[in-house]
């Protein structure tokens, strides 16, 4: 780890990446307020953030708010193509990269003086480079730790660079309403608002016992540690990941217990065909990339099947249930996956649904599964490794459940880019 009281922690983060590729690539749209998706909204473009156009907001919703939006539909490989090229870029500028989502990264440049000068000026040049060679906007924070050059970048949007001196980050973070806190969302802002504090200095001062009552145990000193500017996670290149996972955006119209289902099975088959894959070879499938972060080898098994819903009025609900023996054998995940399903349905049916998802975590090397009696793996993965041979030769379409014959698969989300 370099010393802890330099900034030397770069954040980068491309700017409403999905409507920016849009725009790069198609002149006309420059300039204009650009929405990618239709139902929902998947992204804007800072023309279209002004009206007050957001992520994840429904369509029709968007265009009340902003007519003359122009909606364009998304194109996933467009999008997981340009962040191959811009992590090509980031892993150009120094080997220590820490890749957060298909569109930022954590860079630690502090071992890069003496060859690339300070860290402002490589995080000036990565934008350049970035706007040159990817046509992209990107905003750069960089400051001492992690936590902070992420809140640094996010207050240099759009397309800006801000550099947090160390002697000035409690100047700079404690008037900042307590969402920048990482870790701080809806919920745990209203608790906050409820007992008068709004801003970093307000948790800063309300000591991490009153934290602990108000939030729960890890809540409260996580945030007490953030508002006090202590976070000594370095940048991690050898990360492996703890979880995949994979979601679907529904629109608003109903769907019956035969189509979700139908949704839910397509989902675990390529999630369970990613965790048997050796790492970095699912290339045909670019909305579905594998661990950025680890070395290629062999496939992997998980523990536990996470399903996410969000509901006609866009709250959200996670569900988890841990197996008794870490697997990868298709049918025993979609088992857990469907029980977890069967248990949201009547609030499903009472409120709707807009978003489906599955996450397979606590993740494992298939070459650390203890086999129990009888030694046969787990129910047979012979067609499981069969059915992989035929859509790694084929294409990941050329095998399919009969149950989803002529449904539309829907979009699935980018997620890391494939490390090279």
């Amino acid at each position: 780890m370099f010393v802890r009281g330099l900034a030397t922690i770069l954040h980068a983060d491309l700017d409403s990446f999905y409507a920016s590729v849009e725009q790069r690539d198609d002149p006309r749209l420059r300039g204009r307020p650009v929405v990618v998706g239709g139902g929902v909204v998947l992204a804007a473009s800072y023309e279209a953030k002004a009206h007050g156009v957001r992520t994840a907001m429904n369509g029709r919703q968007a265009r009340a708010l902003c007519p003359q939006a122009i909606v364009v539909p998304p194109r996933m490989a467009a999008y997981s193509e340009a962040s191959r090229r811009v992590f090509a870029l980031f892993r150009d500028t120094t080997p220590e990269v820490e890749g957060l989502s298909i569109d930022e990264a954590f860079l630690e440049v502090g071992g890069l003086a003496r060859i690339a000068g300070t860290p402002r000026e490589i995080a000036a040049r990565l934008r350049e480079r970035v706007a040159r060679e990817a046509g992209l906007p990107i905003s750069v924070g960089v400051a001492r730790t992690k936590f902070l050059a992420k809140v640094a970048s996010g207050a240099s949007k759009p397309d800006g660079l801000l550099v947090v001196d160390p002697a000035r980050e409690r100047e700079f973070l404690h008037p900042l309403p307590v969402r920048s806190l990482w870790g701080v969302g809806a919920v745990t802002a209203g608790r906050l608002h409820e007992v008068g504090v709004r801003t970093v200095a307000d948790v800063a001062a309300l000591g991490e016992a009153a934290l602990v009552s108000y939030l729960g145990p890890a809540a409260g000193r996580h945030l007490h540690a953030l508002a006090h500017l202590r976070d000594p996670r370095p940048v991690d290149t050898h990360r492996t990941r703890r979880s995949i996972g994979s979601q679907r955006a529904l629109g608003r119209r109903p769907r019956t217990d035969a189509e979700l289902d139908g949704i839910l099975a397509s989902t675990v088959d390529r999630l369970a065909r990613r965790l048997r894959a050796p790492r970095g070879s699912d290339r045909d499938e670019p909305d579905e990339t594998l661990d950025p972060l680890g070395a290629a080898g062999g496939g992997r098994v998980c523990r536990t099947v996470v399903l996410r819903v969000r509901f006609g009025d866009y709250a959200r609900i996670t569900r988890s249930h841990t197996l008794p023996v870490a697997t990868a054998h298709t049918p025993t995940i979609l088992s857990a996956a469907r029980r977890l399903l069967c248990d949201a349905l009547p609030d499903i049916h009472a409120r709707g649904i807009t978003l489906l998802g599955l996450s397979l975590t606590n993740l494992d090397r298939d070459d650390a599964l203890q086999l129990e009696l009888p030694l046969d793996a787990h129910a047979g993965p012979a067609l499981d490794t069969a059915l992989d041979a035929v859509r790694s030769r084929f294409g990941s379409a050329s095998v399919g459940r009969a149950s989803r014959l002529g449904h539309d698969e829907g979009l699935q989300v980018p997620l890391l880019p494939e490390h090279e």
